[in-house]
């Protein structure tokens, strides 16, 4: 079965961006695509861009080979200080060099971003991180908007009507591609 990893770069393990990439996954699995969602929560993810022939023992390599078999992978995380968190962007430059070392697995993945914060930032975020899934030949589907969330507090965002209608269709998309893309 076609799997979608959605990747948590919060380091709160019950906030905002893992409820809303639970309910998302619950999407994407009522269309019949697999989804696991995973955290960067309590990992200490090295900022290196080592060869892959050098190990780092911080629990990355086990994420790498997750996201490798699935075909498909969504990032999101809060939105702090008017950008995406630096564990998350550690973790895509750190997928990036895994990809290029090992025949560009990342390339024909379908996916995107989504940002959560408070009030602002979430859009440059979204371009941030987005940056990363053009610049490795992924492919990512639109929605009927940005895929920003609002919420300051833990449960603050699946309260926010119109995010989750546009990152919950986004997740739909998702799915839906992957069935085209990938399932015969």
């Amino acid at each position: 079965m076609a799997k979608v990893i959605l990747l948590s770069g919060s380091p709160n393990i019950n906030g905002n961006t893992i409820q809303v990439f639970k309910k998302m996954a619950e999407i994407i699995e009522a269309k019949g695509v697999e989804a696991e969602v995973l955290s960067l929560a309590g990992l200490n993810i090295a900022d290196c861009m080592c060869p892959a022939k050098i190990k780092n023992e911080d629990g990355f390599d086990l994420l790498v080979a997750k996201i490798k078999d699935a075909e498909g992978l969504i990032v999101g995380g809060p939105v702090y200080w008017g950008t995406m968190r630096g564990e998350l962007m550690v973790a895509l430059q750190r997928l990036a060099m895994a990809s290029a070392q090992d025949n560009n697995f990342l390339a024909g993945k379908i996916g995107g971003p989504v940002a959560i914060g408070r009030r602002g930032g979430q859009t440059s975020s979204i371009q941030e991180a987005l940056m990363f899934y053009l610049y490795h030949d992924m492919i990512v589907p639109g929605s009927t908007y940005w895929n920003i969330v609002f919420g300051k507090a833990p449960g603050e965002a699946i309260k926010d009507e119109e995010g989750m209608r546009t990152v919950i269709h986004f997740a739909e998309n998702v799915a839906n591609l992957i069935k085209k893309v990938y399932v015969q």
